[in-house]
C-alpha cells in the first residue's frame, strides 16, 4: 500500500498538509505533531514587506466553526527566509509557501525572491483584496485571476498552486481561468465571507465587521466545489474546508482532490493531522486501495 501522492511533479509521502494561517510556519506546532509525518507543511501567508494585519478583535467562534479577520499579518519575506525556511528544512516534509500581496507586483516580488530558496511549492493566495483593482479580490474576477497566474509563473521556479476563493458565482470559471494562466495545481476552498453580531453589546464581533468563516460548517460547500472543479480542469486539486477527521479528508479525495489540507481543526486538536494520516491509511487497508490515486475522484 502506497500513501505517496504526486502534486504537479512534487512527491509527498502522503496526501495531508495544513491550511495556511492555521499552523504558523510549523514551529508552534512541533511540540504536538511530528512535522515529518505530514506530506507537506503550508506556511502562513508571506508578503514582500511585514504586514500588521487588522485591528482586534479579529477571531470569533461560530456554530460549527470560527470566523477570522486577521488580515494576513506576517513578518515579511526577509525574516521568513532567514528564520522559517531553515526551521522547516530540519523536517522530512515538503514546504509550500503561501504568498499574499496587494498588487500583481507584490506577488511577483515574493515569488522571484523565493525562486532561489529551498522550498518545494508556492501557493498563491488570490483571495486578498487587490487594491489596484479597486478592492475587488483577484479571486473574484476570472480575467484578473488568469493575469496574476501568468505573471507569477514568469518568476516562479517552483510549481504554482492557485488558492481559490469560494465567494464567487461559479468556482469552475475561476479554476479554468487559473489553469489557462498556467497554474500547476489549485487549492480550494478559502474561507466564506460571514458576519457575527454580539446582541448584548449590539456591536460586530469582529472589528473588521466581516470575516472568513471556516470549520466543519463549511465542509459540504467545500466538497461540492472540489467535485465541480475536479470535473472542470485537468490539474491536481488540494481540497480543504472543514476537515476534522480522516473520513472528512477521504470525502474530499473521493470527490476529486489529490491531497487535502487541514485548517481550523488544528486549533482544537494540534495533533489532528497525524491522526488523519493514520486514518487514511487504515481506510485504504480496509477497502484494499493500493494507492491514494486509486481513490481520487472515483465518486461520479
Amino acid at each position: 500500500m502506497d500513501m505517496r501522492v504526486n502534486i504537479a511533479g512534487v512527491e509527498w509521502k502522503n496526501p495531508v498538509t495544513v491550511a495556511s494561517g492555521t499552523f504558523g510556519s510549523g514551529a508552534e506546532f512541533c511540540d504536538f505533531v511530528d512535522l515529518s509525518k505530514l506530506g507537506a507543511v503550508t506556511t502562513k501567508g508571506v508578503a514582500n514587506i511585514p504586514w500588521e494585519g487588522n485591528p482586534t478583535p479579529r477571531v470569533a467562534e461560530t456554530y460549527g466553526g470560527m470566523m477570522n479577520a486577521v488580515g494576513l499579518q506576517n513578518p515579511g519575506i526577509d525574516l521568513f527566509c532567514e528564520r522559517d525556511i531553515p526551521f522547516l528544512r530540519q523536517h522530512d516534509t515538503k514546504i509550500i509557501v503561501n504568498v499574499c500581496g496587494r498588487s500583481k507586483e507584490d506577488y511577483c516580488e515574493v515569488v522571484e525572491r523565493l525562486a532561489s530558496e529551498d522550498v518545494d511549492m508556492l501557493e498563491i493566495n488570490i483571495s486578498c483584496p487587490n487594491v489596484k483593482e479597486g478592492g475587488i479580490a483577484f479571486g473574484q474576477n476570472p480575467k484578473a485571476a488568469e493575469e496574476i497566474t501568468s505573471a507569477v509563473k514568469k518568476y516562479a521556479k517552483q510549481p504554482v498552486i492557485m488558492k481559490l476563493s469560494p465567494n464567487v458565482t461559479d468556482i469552475t470559471e475561476m479554476a479554468k481561468a487559473v489553469e489557462a494562466g498556467g497554474a500547476d495545481a489549485v487549492s480550494l476552498i478559502n474561507t466564506l465571507t460571514g458576519m457575527k453580531i454580539d446582541v448584548h453589546r449590539r456591536a460586530f464581533a469582529l472589528a473588521n465587521k466581516t470575516g472568513g468563516v471556516s470549520g466543519p460548517a463549511i465542509k459540504p460547500i467545500a466538497v461540492r466545489m472540489v467535485y465541480q472543479v475536479a470535473n472542470a480542469v485537468n490539474i491536481p486539486i488540494i481540497g480543504m474546508g472543514g476537515i476534522a477527521t480522516a473520513e472528512d479528508a477521504i470525502e474530499f479525495i473521493l470527490a476529486g482532490a489529490s491531497a487535502v489540507s487541514v485548517g481550523t481543526a488544528n486549533f482544537i486538536n494540534p495533533g489532528v493531522t497525524a491522526e488523519i494520516v493514520d486514518g487514511i491509511e487504515a481506510y485504504m487497508k480496509k477497502y484494499q486501495f493500493e494507492t491514494v490515486k486509486d481513490m481520487v475522484g472515483i465518486v461520479k
